[in-house]
């Protein structure tokens, strides 16, 4: 079996341990809980490589602690991680306008590393606004960018699919 970290980054209360708890545990809850420091979640699944040989692959989910306009993400979280999930919330874009920030300092310590984005609580706004924001998005216009997902945590729209690529993405670079 083979072990990767994945770090979820975002500004406080985008839902990043909803995604995490979605992913790992198939469940949502509206209780909201702040993430102090990191907390580590683990989900084992069968990726194939590029030989097409399966692979068993841990994923160590790291969901770090939000930033805001007075504290950052600590950097010492991101070291040693092969892939990243920026997530915004869809509806709050102010958040959408800090992904390239997030995506800045994850790549400064992690230049090899894979980076998703989720605009997650897609589930909150008209389809007009979601597709402005997926737009606003992709017009960062980052290399490092694997994909762009209107997430919801709650619903779990696109959630699984965004996991399994960045962890396909990883294995096929590994």
């Amino acid at each position: 079996m083979i072990a990767k970290k994945i770090c979820l980054i975002g500004d406080f209360g985008v839902g990043k341990t909803s995604l995490v708890r979605r992913y790992v545990e198939s469940c949502f809850s509206d209780a909201y809980l702040s993430t102090v420091g990191v907390k580590i979640a683990r989900k084992t699944l069968e990726v194939s490589d590029r030989l097409q040989n399966l692979i068993d692959l841990q994923l160590m989910l790291w969901d770090i602690e939000g930033s805001t306009k007075f504290k950052s993400i600590s950097t010492s979280y991101l070291q040693g991680a092969k892939g990243a999930i920026i997530v915004a919330d869809a509806s709050r874009p102010e958040t959408v306008t800090h992904v390239s920030e997030h995506i800045q300092t994850f790549t400064a310590i992690n230049p090899q590393g894979q980076v998703m984005v989720a605009i997650n609580k897609s589930d909150l706004v008209i389809k007009e606004e979601l597709a402005k924001m997926l737009q606003l998005t992709a017009a960062i216009n980052q290399a490092k960018i694997l994909g762009i997902y209107a997430t919801s945590a709650k619903t779990g729209d696109n959630v699984d699919q965004m996991f399994h690529q960045i962890a396909t993405e990883i294995i096929a670079i590994a």
